[in-house]
């Protein structure tokens, strides 16, 4: 499998999950939507931990963010497809959660709070120099009301950036996951201060009837005046 690999989906069979004793419809929904998501067998096939890895892989495909022996942070990591990713592209990674997982080859990982101040340098010594690239796909537990879910993930967005900015080398690139309205305010002047081009982007393997977006900032221009 190439790129983003096989993912359309195309001549595969609809699955149709039946209803069963103990199963709620929404269950059952999530169920067929599962065995019926090319991106789940995808991952699957290719051994990525989630279906978000494709995001990373179509966004890598169009900004080139992943190069052999870059510096690559990831932020909020579990379960680590986005590690896997840039792993397999020869990137070298670091990559940091509250939440445990499995080792990943190629990958060093630290369980850690990214509020935590000591952090930002603890990251940059394991890289062993500032980072190239920093990675979040991070999102709070939704909560079915959208501005709610919005304003939590903007405010992981907002954690990742505070280290974004104390880890990345001029030039680097930031990437976050935004829900509908992308950043905006306080956040997206910041962002726009800080690096030369800022885009918001719905790759192809975010769900139609997800809210979610990407933000890529590239350009990063280092210390302030």
């Amino acid at each position: 499998m190439s790129g983003s690999g096989d993912a359309s989906g195309r001549g595969r069979k609809p699955v149709t999950v039946k209803k069963s004793r103990g199963r709620t419809a929404s269950s059952r929904q999530w169920l067929q939507r599962q065995l019926n998501d090319p991106y789940v067998a995808a991952a699957k096939s290719k051994g990525y931990r989630s279906r978000a890895a494709f995001k990373l892989v179509e966004l890598d495909q169009k900004y080139r963010l992943l190069k052999k022996g870059a510096k690559v942070l990831d932020l909020g990591a579990a379960p680590g497809g986005w590690s896997q990713v840039a792993a397999a592209r020869g990137a070298q990674v670091v990559a940091a959660d509250v939440l445990p997982i499995e080792p990943i080859p190629g990958v060093t990982f630290f369980q850690a709070d990214l509020t935590d101040p000591d952090v930002p340098a603890m990251l940059i010594e394991a890289l062993g120099g500032p980072a190239d690239l920093v990675l979040t796909d991070m999102a709070a537990p939704t909560t079915g009301h959208r501005a709610t879910d919005h304003i939590r993930t903007i405010a992981l967005a907002e954690i990742a950036l505070d280290v974004a900015e104390a880890c990345l080398r001029p030039g680097g690139a930031f990437v976050a996951k935004v829900f509908q309205g992308g950043a905006t305010g306080e956040l997206l002047a910041r962002i726009k201060a800080r690096f030369r081009e800022v885009r918001h982007v719905k790759p192809p393997a975010s769900r139609a009837d997800s809210v979610e977006l990407y933000l890529v900032a590239l350009g990063f221009k280092g210390d302030r005046a």
